[in-house]
């Protein structure tokens, strides 16, 4: 099965230190607006999941969740997790305070792989 999501070492890094410090994590992607669109990093049950929001599968056991509408729009996208110096939109994510923030690569499935993709789960 191909794999929706996965992370640099750089981001492996930061979470284990964010693990370290807050234990269990989560990651929850918007499609905008106040969150802006890039991911951000909670204690795990530190956001609440709306009706249809997708898992796309976890990052260094952490999950990693999705608007359903972001979801529509990227299906067909492989997401990287990375990480950049400096502050993100909103300042709500966890490594906020270590002048750090995550970030998603993006590119597209081949059509190999779209025959073979890890099922989401979605939230009830």
């Amino acid at each position: 099965m191909i794999e929706r999501i996965d992370s640099t070492q750089k981001a492996k890094e930061l979470i284990a230190v964010l693990k370290e410090k807050h234990g269990e994590l989560m990651f929850y992607q918007a499609g905008g607006c106040c969150e802006g669109t890039q991911p951000q990093c909670f204690e795990k049950g530190g956001y609440y999941l709306r009706m249809r929001d997708v898992c796309l599968g976890e990052v260094e056991g952490c999950e990693f969740w999705v608007d359903r509408d972001l979801f529509e729009y990227w299906k067909f996208s492989h997401f990287t997790l990375d990480v950049l110096d400096g502050f993100g939109v909103g300042g709500f994510s966890l490594e906020t305070p270590m002048q750090k923030t995550f970030k998603i690569h993006y590119r597209l499935f081949s059509e190999k792989e779209l025959e073979n993709l890890t099922p989401v789960k979605t939230a009830e």
